[in-house]
């Protein structure tokens, strides 16, 4: 891993049952509008910790770096740098090595997720993954986009109609990503963008894509089209899509308590244990 990069590892109670067995790795990306939030805030770490004792993986947050010191794609790059670091564990000498994942991490059960604009981060090394090889020949299991954050130039579904360049999804775009080739139809926030990548090519060979039904951010469409978009692609993976239709955008993350919060960890853990 870069050494200027770092992350925050989780590892479920070990037990006498799961002591001597290895362990799902989740490399997980956190949200906040590209630009916000770290793998370290309060609620990242409590959403964690539910996810690793949840799913019984071993979790590594990655702390990318971020605008306004360091502009896309750099944080894409930390990203992918990031699940490399935790695959490179699976050859004989790896970079800065951690004990937690060669003692107990199963290289063959590699999984990427996020949240927000951490689920667009995990298409984005997803799709790197499909093209880019990890180091140890390592591929990524699974992959799981939580009302993951994709924009375009043209308004689809609830999305605001007026000013679509001037929404305050656009305006962090250009922000976190100001020399973005193409603008809001960079296949990086707009992958179904004319000239996009294909689908096919994506890196995993399983996906759990989930929406709230009153996403304030709007993301929800969005996300719905790319679920369709990726199972019609001729993608030899399997998708499945999650929809909590009455609650807001990452409704989970501030009030993990709740029935409904329970219910999505719990969708993302049995997907984690597939």
């Amino acid at each position: 891993m870069n050494p200027f990069l770092t992350a925050r590892l989780f590892l479920p109670k070990l037990t006498q049952s799961n002591h001597n067995h290895k362990l799902s790795i989740l490399v997980y990306f956190h949200g906040g509008a590209f630009c916000c939030e770290s793998a370290f805030a309060a609620h990242h770490t409590k959403y964690c910790n539910l996810v690793a004792a949840e799913a019984n993986v071993i979790l590594v947050s990655i702390e990318y770096r971020k605008p306004p010191h360091h502009f896309l794609p750099i944080g894409y790059d930390d990203c992918w740098a990031g699940l490399a670091w935790v695959a490179s564990h699976a050859t004989p000498n790896p970079t800065f090595s951690d004990p937690w994942l060669i003692e107990h991490g199963d290289f063959n059960r590699i999984f990427i997720g996020g949240d927000s604009s951490g689920g667009n981060n995990v298409h984005n090394v997803a799709m790197r993954a499909g093209v880019e090889a990890l180091p140890g020949g390592v591929k990524v299991h699974g992959a799981y986009l939580n009302h993951p954050s994709f924009w375009g130039s043209k308004p689809i579904g609830s999305e605001p109609v007026i000013g679509s360049e001037e929404t305050p999804q656009s305006l962090v775009w250009s922000f976190a990503y100001p020399d973005a080739p193409g603008g809001l139809d960079n296949p990086m926030i707009n992958p179904l963008a004319p000239g996009a990548p294909s689908l096919t090519t994506l890196g995993c060979s399983k996906m759990l894509v989930t929406v709230a039904g009153k996403d304030q951010h709007h993301f929800r469409d969005r996300a719905v089209l790319y679920y369709l978009a990726v199972k019609e692609s001729g993608w030899k993976g399997e998708v499945e899509l999650f929809e909590e239709e009455e609650e807001d955008h990452v409704y989970y993350m501030f009030d993990p308590e709740t029935e409904k919060a329970q219910k999505l960890i719990k969708i993302v853990a049995n997907f984690l244990r597939q």
